[in-house]
């Protein structure tokens, strides 16, 4: 008998995207499609929360860390295509959507070529989940109906930016920027030597919806000495507009509400 008479049906990979970090916030079919899976293959972005509720024995680390350990993007490809060919139902997880500067492309370019099986399972980006949970709208009626997404972390072989800084300064509205924690000062110079206003509102928000977010604000010349104060490292999303003042306003209402229900609490006591 060939072997190709025995072997079993390729299984199917899942390119999920785990949202933000918050279990709550993963879809429904992505926790289903996990607790399903004979195999997960996982970055460093899903959440800790997610990642401590998955069998450790069905578990694979394939994260990146920038200038520390990775696992080359070539294995990762081809250790898909072998668990697939073994009959597997295989999870790729990734944070956020895998779709948004997640390599989901080329990962699906590449099973499509190989012929094994795959489906696609978007994901609550944190281009717009992280600036909404730091209470900052990327949009707003009064402020901007445009929102621009750029990566932070270009591949390293181009010769150059495919990030035109000078256009985004024209256009105006919101610039989201994902992954750029270490290169905020070559973005908002950039910005700036295109014309965009000193003053113009920009915010950090590290690790969004985990237990240890954090969120720094400032101005395109003040954010850099507002990250370092503050201690800002990756992961972390950079918004860049009018919009990212309005957070003051978002955390005010808040606590006012807060504080109204901690009075009534008390007068029901």
């Amino acid at each position: 008998m060939s072997d190709a008479a025995t072997a079993p049906e390729p299984g199917t990979v899942y390119l999920v995207g785990s949202g933000p970090g918050d279990p709550e916030l993963l879809t429904v079919k992505a926790k289903r499609l996990l607790e399903r899976a004979d195999v997960v293959l996982h970055d460093r972005l899903p959440g800790p929360e997610i990642l401590e509720g998955l069998s450790a024995e069905r578990c694979e680390d394939v994260g990146k860390r920038g200038g520390g350990e990775r696992t080359p993007q070539p294995e990762i490809n081809e250790r898909l295509v072998e668990l697939a060919r073994e009959g597997n139902s295989i999870v790729r997880l990734k944070g956020g959507d895998s779709f948004v500067f997640g390599r989901g492309g080329e990962e699906a370019e590449y099973l499509a070529d190989h012929g094994v099986p795959f489906e696609i399972v978007p994901g609550v980006t944190s281009a717009t989940a992280a600036p909404a949970v730091a209470g900052i709208p990327v949009t707003h009626r009064e402020h901007t109906s445009s929102i621009s997404i750029v990566t932070g972390h270009e591949d390293p072989t181009k010769p150059e930016s495919a990030v035109d800084w000078e256009a985004l300064a024209d256009v105006g509205g919101t610039i989201v920027v994902l992954m750029g924690v270490k290169r905020l000062p070559d973005y908002t110079d950039a910005l700036l030597e295109a014309g965009a206003a000193p003053e113009t509102p920009v915010a950090l928000v590290e690790r969004a919806t985990w237990s240890n977010q954090q969120v720094a604000t400032g101005t395109l010349e003040t954010i850099v000495d507002a990250r370092d104060e503050v201690g800002i490292n990756p992961p972390a999303v950079t918004v860049i507009g009018e919009v990212a003042a309005t957070r003051a306003n978002v955390l005010e209402f808040l606590a006012n509400e807060t504080a109204s229900e901690a009075t009534a609490t008390d007068g029901e006591v």
